[in-house]
């Protein structure tokens, strides 16, 4: 019997929880080097750990391009994952993934919507901040007048600019510091709109909850009802007893 062709959603199905578990690999080994500062043999098996991470990464994208019907489209489709290849700190956004999977009972599409959206800022917040604290701090530590030299300051200028408090008792004098420093703030504006934005949704469902009259119909009911005036119109319409014969 021939094999079966391996196909995109069997390979995805396969490799979902190994690139899970190698992102949550490069996250450790990344935040060992740089919080410890490793040096010799630890900081070249920290290495070798990330390079097979990024190998997983890099061969995992390849196949599943070339396992896609429609290449070109699968492309422009998937710049994210091109950029998780090419941007190590992307990859931990993979471990969201694990916690949108969640479900909390029943819940309507909205609900799961606005969960899933809750879920995604809240975990995207943390990784960004602990990503870039552990990044500013792995190019400052060793600049000349540097004020970012330890985890604990780092952390705490990630913190602040997130949210757009901005102290000023630290900050990034290095150039490539700065470049982090510009995304983290573009982020913190982001990232408090949608909380934002989900929160005022979940106001607003709250609030007109009990005032059914006062809610727009959705199209599926709409065609729902349509479907079931055009049943009793048919039923009304056929003449008596020719319903009964087979």
């Amino acid at each position: 019997m021939a094999r079966a062709r391996m196909t995109l959603e069997h390979w995805e199905e396969l490799t979902h929880w190994p690139l899970i578990i190698a992102s949550l690999l490069w996250l450790i080994a990344y935040s060992w080097k740089v919080i410890t500062d490793a040096h010799g043999t630890g900081a070249v098996v920290l290495w070798a750990v990330m390079g097979v991470t990024w190998a997983m990464f890099v061969v995992d994208y390849l196949v599943r391009l070339l396992l896609a019907k429609r290449r070109a489209k699968w492309f422009r489709g998937h710049l994210l994952d091109l950029a998780i290849v090419a941007i190590p700190m992307l990859r931990a956004l993979r471990l969201l993934r694990v916690l949108t999977a969640m479900t909390f009972g029943k819940q309507t599409a909205g609900t799961v919507l606005r969960s899933r959206i809750a879920i995604y800022g809240a975990g995207a917040t943390l990784l960004v901040i602990y990503l870039t604290s552990l990044a500013v701090l792995d190019v400052e530590r060793r600049a000349p007048g540097s004020n970012i030299t330890n985890f604990g300051d780092a952390l705490w200028w990630a913190f602040v600019t997130a949210t757009t408090v901005g102290y000023g008792d630290y900050y990034p004098i290095t150039p490539v510091g700065r470049i982090w420093a510009v995304g983290l703030m573009a982020g913190g504006i982001a990232i408090v709109g949608t909380v934002t934005a989900t929160v005022s949704s979940w106001v607003i469902e709250k609030a007109a909850h009990g005032n059914d009259d006062d809610e727009p119909s959705t199209r599926g009911q709409v065609r729902a009802l349509t479907q079931q005036v055009t049943d009793i119109g048919d039923l009304l319409a056929t003449p008596a007893g020719q319903g009964e014969k087979k």
